[in-house]
């Protein structure tokens, strides 16, 4: 998040983290331009600040965002913005409150492949699109797993800390504005050491746009020389699409793999000049007080059907 910016210009005037979390000497050693401030109150207060960044414990982000939001900040968070219900509506009323913009950033922003895949449902290439298939692998790397990680209080549940990339992704595609959680499933099955874990879930989604499946989990093998295999299928009534985001496992190097077949054949299309634009609207909109980034009722949405999946999800397995 931090480099995206710094990359189009932004300056990072500092950073504040209670404790020292395991991703603290990665983020020094990248950017050690960046100084440290003893009392985050320092960069809440600091007129020249416009927008904060806050990738800290799912459980914790919705109260760092509503803190910088009251002191005149817009925000950006990393996925999942909130864990409960409570957070969602205390968000909501502070958006209000102070007509500041709380966005969460998800892994479509990060992947060429989805904005070529956007461009091309948009011109009609597969027809009308029915449905999407959203396949979201993760490795645990437990080693370096920090304890709040395998605690559902902190991390939300699988569906509302990896499944709300998915649903972002539904409702992007489709152009829904509202969709209803169908059917969704939890579970752990590797890891019953940990109760409060979960491994695996999945979710059906439906709008008046079109239908969506999600699978997630964390069972990416050591054997794939990557964290995980992300998938998309986006079908429609002429074709479809098919994204390996992070990996080809058939042999191409590299990511952001697009494949797709209509009626006149089946091709592989590069992607590597695809943008990824999220991070340059999101500078306009802090400038512009606009919503190009991403709406704040798209925003909303997607964490509110995050969390009714989690809270209604079939519980399977350990």
């Amino acid at each position: 998040m931090t480099g995206r910016l710094l990359a189009l210009g932004g300056e990072c005037v500092g950073y504040w983290t209670e404790g020292e979390p395991q991703p603290l000497a990665g983020f020094i050693k990248r950017y050690p331009h960046i100084p440290r401030v003893s009392d985050k109150r320092r960069l809440l207060h600091d007129s020249t600040v416009q927008l904060i960044l806050t990738a800290a414990i799912p459980c914790d982000r919705a109260a760092i965002a509503i803190e910088a939001m009251r002191a005149g900040k817009d925000v950006m968070t990393d996925k999942p913005g909130c864990t409960t219900v409570e957070q969602l509506g205390a968000l909501r009323r502070a958006v209000t409150k102070t007509a500041r913009f709380w966005s969460v950033t998800y892994g479509r922003f990060e992947t060429a492949a989805v904005t070529r895949a956007l461009e091309l449902v948009g011109l009609g290439a597969i027809g009308r699109l029915v449905q999407t298939i959203g396949l979201g692998p993760h490795r645990l790397n437990r080693h370096l797993r920090p304890a709040w990680f395998f605690r559902r209080d902190a991390y939300g549940g699988i569906l509302c800390d990896v499944g709300c990339h998915q649903i972002d992704q539904f409702l992007t595609f489709t152009g829904s504005k509202n969709a209803e959680i169908v059917s969704a499933s939890v579970g752990n099955f590797a890891n019953h050491g940990d109760a409060d874990f979960e491994d695996f879930g999945e979710m059906l989604l439906r709008s008046e746009s079109g239908c969506g499946y999600a699978r997630v989990d964390w069972y990416t093998p050591d054997g794939l020389a990557n964290w995980g295999d992300g998938r998309l299928t986006v079908l429609g009534t002429d074709g479809y699409i098919e994204l390996r985001k992070n990996i080809d496992i058939a042999g191409r190097p590299g990511t952001d793999h697009l494949f797709l077949i209509d009626h006149k054949s089946t091709r592989y299309i590069d992607c590597g000049c695809a943008e990824r634009p999220y991070y340059a609207n999101l500078i306009a909109d802090v400038l512009d007080r606009t919503e190009t980034a991403m709406s704040q009722n798209h925003c909303f949405k997607v964490m509110e059907l995050a969390l009714q999946a989690q809270a209604t999800a079939a519980r399977l397995g350990g």
